[in-house]
């Protein structure tokens, strides 16, 4: 009986390594438990240039028709730490007022756009532009609006299914080269509780990420550290009214794709129906197929960094040829995600940064991944967003601006980096 209890005992034990070692040693890899930043070193003329007047800018899209970078900013350094669903934050604060931006990537100028017709709070985070397909030179911009829930905070004794935060969707029409953003609507709806990122295919269509299941407590943290709680999702949502003032009218919603873990970024891809996914803290890209027929996704590729992926754009290479393709995914990332616990409520934490770029190997099924830029934080913190702007070759070589942002840092930042 003995040998047989020693024998469960070390089988036990056995099953115990085997089924937590792979998930430590995950978690210390994507964690940066070993990572030493080792700051990109910047030749002259190659940056990097802070962008001023951007603050706290979660995410930023490059719209290649018009050459313009756009992007959505708290705009001051304080409230954040207190209130941002994102990461969990959600002590009261007196109500943030962002803004958005646009970007001229040769002046490295950045305009903030006065609003029309809206009103109220404007808690950033991802953000989506789209052309308006009645008018070329204007834009549709899609933006996350983290508020907080009036019901919660205004009732003396708010019920357990009452969240802080009512986040929802802004959706607002732009005229390049104008002054200022004019708000269609806002979209809120049930399936819509934890957005964090979108991918808009038309004015009246989009999707959206729910990063986490669970909006706080432990069995957020739970989400965030066990690679088989696989309970984020992905909703699609279509609207049937562009005029109403309310925002809960003239909406349809399902769930386009769920059984990710910590899906997170969603960028436009490669053709008109590739969707990239990130997967934060699975340090992975997914690439998936739209189908309109349903307004499902589904995973085709996966990337896997070693790094926190967090929003990914694609760079689509405008001096290609059939023997040199520089197109590719491009990701940023946090480098030393484990103490983003403490300096994520810490005004002067630092939180080092890299920006991953991924291609596939000609031939093959394989992506090479190479890091185009690290950080310490004091360069840029929490690099969540990075897209490239090209330059034309010099004697061959191929370069562009890279273009960095992050939820907590003080400012965008633009380096110039060889592909």
């Amino acid at each position: 009986m003995g040998g047989f209890r020693s024998l469960f005992g070390i089988g036990l034990v056995a099953g115990l390594i085997a089924f937590w070692l792979p998930i430590v040693v995950h978690f210390v890899k994507i964690g940066g438990v070993f990572e030493t930043p080792a700051p990109t070193l910047l030749g002259e003329g190659q940056g990097p240039i802070r962008i001023e007047d951007t603050i706290h800018c979660e995410d930023v899209h490059h719209y290649r028709p018009a050459n313009l970078l756009f992007t959505a900013c708290e705009d001051t350094k304080d409230t954040r730490f207190d209130w941002f669903p994102g990461l969990g934050h959600l002590r009261p604060h007196p109500p943030a007022r962002g803004s958005i931006h646009v970007i001229d990537p040769k002046t490295f100028k950045s305009k903030r756009l006065a609003f029309t017709n809206f009103e109220g709070s404007f808690v950033t985070h991802g953000i989506d532009v789209i052309e308006d397909p009645t008018q070329e030179d204007a834009v549709y911009i899609f933006a996350v609006n983290h508020l907080p829930n009036p019901e919660y905070f205004e009732s003396s004794e708010p019920s357990e299914n009452t969240f802080k935060a009512r986040s929802q969707i802004e959706l607002f029409r732009h005229v390049l080269q104008s002054d200022s953003v004019q708000h269609v609507r806002s979209i809120l709806h049930p399936l819509v509780s934890t957005p964090n990122d979108i991918y808009a295919d038309s004015p009246e269509s989009f999707y959206v990420t729910n990063d986490h299941f669970y909006r706080d407590g432990t069995m957020r943290l739970i989400e965030d550290i066990y690679p088989r709680a696989k309970w984020s999702s992905i909703i699609h949502v279509q609207l049937t009214n562009l005029q109403t003032s309310d925002a809960t009218a003239g909406i349809e919603a399902s769930v386009a794709h769920y059984g990710l873990w910590n899906n997170n970024g969603l960028g436009h891809g490669r053709t008109k129906n590739e969707v990239v996914i990130s997967s934060a803290m699975g340090g992975e890209l997914y690439l998936a197929d739209r189908y309109a027929i349903n307004n499902t996704l589904s995973v085709h590729t996966t990337i896997p960094f070693t790094t926190v992926t967090d929003n990914p754009s694609y760079y689509a290479d405008p001096y290609r040829t059939g023997s040199d393709d520089a197109s590719g995914f491009v990701v940023a990332g946090i480098s030393q995600h484990l103490k983003l616990v403490k300096t994520g409520k810490d005004p002067n934490g630092l939180d080092p940064v890299q920006v991953w770029y991924a291609r596939p190997q000609p031939d093959s099924s394989k992506w090479e991944t190479k890091l185009l830029f690290e950080d310490d934080g004091s360069r840029i913190r929490t690099g969540s967003a990075s897209v490239l702007v090209p330059i034309e070759p010099e004697n061959g070589q191929k370069k562009a601006w890279l273009f960095v942002t992050g939820f907590l840092s003080d400012s965008m930042v633009a380096v110039q980096v060889e592909l």
